[in-house]
């Protein structure tokens, strides 16, 4: 689900997006997101979701139609989650129709959004995850991080500190999620992921 904010990262450091830093903006974030055509518009996201389908298709150990639609799906599933929280910065393509439901603005109510969504997805992972006590562990880690990240965390200096301290929290995440799931994994797992082929 994090792929679009990765490339948001890269986009911003390289300059083809934009963000400005403007403390208050929301009670959550002081992030302008006013120019992110390319990762967070409503076409640019369903781009990103066949790429990643096709992409898919491409890997032999990925490949397989139901696969496919499941990676896609968790690609463009980003771009609703963000519909919820965002103030209204994401556009149906461009500039266009720009849209967000601004939970943002209830720091709480978006820190139990959040944090359901966090849980939610741990739950579904726990019946076939090959270390649960990694599981758990990494949960309450990201958890922790909600908690500091949502009520602690202090607005960034400049739009390339935003998408610097995003892209090492990412690629991190990232890491400690693969040491999580490594390892010998659940027969029903090996099992589901057959089936997805």
């Amino acid at each position: 689900m994090q792929f679009i904010d990765v490339l948001w990262s890269i986009f911003v450091l390289l300059g083809i997006e934009k963000v400005r830093i403007v403390p208050g903006i929301t009670a959550s974030n002081a992030l302008d997101l006013y120019y992110m055509p390319y990762t967070h518009s409503l076409l640019g996201v369903l781009c990103w979701s066949v790429l990643a389908y096709v992409v898919c298709q491409l890997v032999p150990q990925l490949r397989g139609k139901r696969t496919g639609l499941i990676l896609a799906a968790a690609v463009f599933s980003h771009w609703i989650l963000d519909l919820i929280v965002h103030r209204p910065d994401l556009a149906l393509y461009g500039s266009v129709g720009r849209m967000g439901f601004e939970l943002w603005n209830y720091r709480g109510a978006a820190f139990v959004l959040e944090t359901a969504v966090l849980i939610g997805g741990a739950s579904m992972l726990y019946r076939t995850a090959a270390h649960r006590a990694r599981l758990v562990g990494f949960v309450i880690f990201l958890a922790a991080l909600q908690v500091f990240g949502t009520f602690f965390f202090s607005p960034p200096p400049s739009d390339h500190a935003a998408a610097i301290t995003a892209l090492v929290f990412y690629v991190v995440l990232a890491l400690l999620a693969w040491w999580v799931d490594s390892g010998d994994p659940d027969p029903r797992k090996v099992s589901v992921m057959k089936a997805a082929a």
